[in-house]
């Protein structure tokens, strides 16, 4: 699945990244702690978050993160879009929550790093 089959199924809005959208996603996570991020990801990986602090970019950044994707509708400031640009992060938006996102992914087939094959 690319990043562009990602935004449709979330019904989402894709904030950065317009040159990556046939990337494939590896994997998908969802969690609000940036530590989890930090223990529990890998390149390639998209990760669902409501936590739209520059923090969370960082985490992405360290982590080699495909991209983020913003649930629930919430505001991005600008600082945190800013970095996500310098980086060449892939950002995107959707008005579902996470447990609702999650399903339609999922039911779309995408898996976590802990059920790949």
């Amino acid at each position: 699945m690319n990043v562009k089959d990602v935004i449709k199924i979330l019904n989402g809005k894709l904030v950065l990244g317009e040159k990556r959208l046939n990337e494939e996603v590896n994997s998908i996570g969802a969690t609000d702690m940036m530590s989890d991020i930090l223990a529990l990801s890998e390149p390639g990986m998209l990760i669902l978050t409501g936590n739209t602090s520059p923090q969370s970019v960082r985490s992405a950044i360290v982590t080699d993160l495909l991209g983020l994707v913003f649930v629930r509708g919430k505001n991005i400031p600008p600082e945190t879009i800013k970095m996500a640009k310098d980086s060449d992060l892939i950002i995107i938006k959707t008005d579902m929550f996470m447990y609702s996102a999650c399903g339609r992914l999922y039911t779309e087939g995408l898996r976590g790093i802990d059920e790949r094959d």
